[in-house]
Formats: C-alpha cells, structure tokens, sequence
C-alpha cells in the first residue's frame, strides 16, 4: 500500500504545465508547455534534455476536402480561408480568371488564360490564410480581364481579354490580337513570367479574309489567326492535386470567317457568326473571340487547391 501511495504522491507532484510563448526555464522531464507562439499553438513536453510537440498531427479548415492517394486535399470553387492547425508545409495549385474573347468590327481575339502557379513544399503557419478565387472576365462588347486568384502570398494573374480592333490585353496570360480594317498585324497580349504565355497575332485583308488570334495558356502561346480562321486559344497545363489529372489554363480561340476550335484546358471556341463558347468554370479557361457581332465567351473563373500528406 505504501509504494502505491508513492506512485499517486509521484504523479500529482511530476510534471507541471504552464501556458506561455516562452518555455519555461530550468524545466524537469515530464513538464508539459502550452506554447501559445501563434505559428505553434501546440502542447510540448519536456523529455529530459528537450521540449518535443506532444501531437504532430498536420491538420486544416476551409473549402471541399477530399482525400486520394495518401493526400487530404482542400479545393477553393469560391474565395474563403484555409486555416492549418499547426506549422507545416503544403502543395497548392492557383489558378486566375481567364480574359473575355471580344467583338471585334471583324474579328475578335479570344482570352487570355488565368495565370497557372503551383509549387510543393509550401511553409504555411496556424493562422487563417486568404483564400480568393478569381472571376472569369466578362466577354461581349463590355469584354474584361479575368480577376486574380489569390492563396496567402501567392497571387495568379487574371488572362488578358481579346483585341477588339487593336492587339490583346496583357494578363496572367495576353489575350489574342483583334482585326481591322487596315490590314495591320495586330499582336497578341503579353503572358506573365512563370504564369502564362503571349496571345496570337489576328489580321484582316479586306476582301480575303479575317481572324483574331488565339489567346495564350499556361503550356503554349495562342496561334496566330490563319486567314479566314480564327487563332487556336494556347494548351493548358495538367495538374493532379485534386486527385486526378485535370488540364487547367487553356486559351480561348479567336474569331474569324471560321471561329478556331476549342483548345486544351477550358478555352472557350471561337465563332464565325453566332456567339463564341465560354470558358469552362473553374479552369481559367478564356473565352472565344467572335467574329461577328454576336456575343465573344466570357472567361472561366479561377480555382485553388492546397493539399498535404495525410497524417493519422
């Protein structure tokens, strides 16, 4: 009975804990420390000779989560937060709005694509990170820029909106150049380094043909407009964070006599006379250029995905 009353008097008397941003001095094993620093707020103990976190269990709020080889997956369709419960790293994909394709007087260039990040081994702390996920620019005769998407310090560029008469708007990808009547070469808008690439030339030979350029995507450079076709919006770039492999940041074709065809990673299509296609939501995509007065696509609306091992 004795040496079960040590037992209890040893493990009421063992072990202290206090809550504090700085740990305790002069400390004996078995101490415990609330470290309330705000890139930890996590128990430690001390073991003897160091303060070791008592969980390392990697964990974090906001958007769909989802779960697929081995990795817990946050997807961002709409702005919000992505909290982490402790320090750690992270892989994040952002991706901007993509440009409006425009109405031009002959031939409109179709958009630019969102501008494409993505990195591994990203350090995030416990504390609420930004999360925005940029809107599609609007197409038609008001045609615009895509909106930035943003992941803390991260911010992708909105694509570039078509050329109407004159060249692309620049963004995260430069949206197609226009056609006019001077038979001018109007150029494409310029991409942002490391997120997107330059739209296409468009042009117009009065009597011979008309065309805008394609917009630029994340993985090439919109095609430049081919006589009476329209440009092809540039290929987007695959990525698998969510789980599966999903082409994002795709061009959107220019218009023309032949509207170009739709590319890679949302792009909308160009038209010859009806109303271009749109950029697919939450790719980035551009949207297509008419060639007509009809209505040109509106932009494809961003997306962020943060993902991390999952830990049990």
């Amino acid at each position: 009975m004795t040496k079960a009353r040590d037992s209890v008097e040893d493990l009421r008397t063992v072990g202290s804990m206090v809550s504090a941003t700085t740990a305790p001095s002069s400390p004996a094993a078995g101490d415990q420390w609330f470290d309330t620093t705000s890139s930890v707020n996590a128990m430690k103990v001390y073991n003897g000779t160091a303060w070791e976190r008592m969980s390392n269990s990697f964990t974090a709020t906001g958007g769909t989560v989802t779960a697929s080889g081995g990795y817990t997956i946050h997807t961002f369709t709409s702005s919000g937060t992505f909290t982490p419960n402790m320090s750690g790293s992270v892989d994040y994909l952002v991706v901007a709005g993509g440009g409006g394709g425009s109405t031009g007087n002959n031939a409109g260039g179709g958009g630019g694509a969102g501008g494409f990040l993505t990195a591994a081994g990203f350090s995030v702390t416990a504390t609420s990170l930004t999360v925005t996920v940029g809107a599609g620019g609007a197409g038609g005769s008001s045609s615009a820029n895509g909106a930035n998407s943003v992941f803390s310090s991260i911010t992708a560029t909105g694509g570039g909106k078509g050329g109407t008469t004159g060249a692309g708007t620049a963004g995260g990808s430069g949206g197609g150049g226009g056609s006019t009547n001077d038979s001018a070469i109007k150029a494409g808008g310029a991409g942002t380094s490391g997120q997107g690439n330059a739209g296409g030339t468009g042009r117009h030979v009065p009597g011979q043909f008309e065309g805008g350029g394609g917009g630029g995507g994340a993985g090439a450079v919109g095609s430049n407009s081919a006589q009476a076709t329209g440009g092809v919006g540039g290929a987007g770039t695959a990525n698998s964070y969510s789980g599966s492999s999903v082409t994002y940041a795709g061009g959107g074709s220019g218009g023309g006599n032949t509207g170009g065809a739709a590319g890679s990673g949302g792009g909308g299509a160009g038209s010859g006379g009806g109303s271009a296609g749109a950029g697919t939501a939450n790719t980035g995509g551009g949207g297509g250029g008419s060639g007509s007065t009809a209505n040109s696509g509106a932009g494809g609306s961003g997306i962020v995905i943060i993902r991390y091992l999952t830990q049990e």
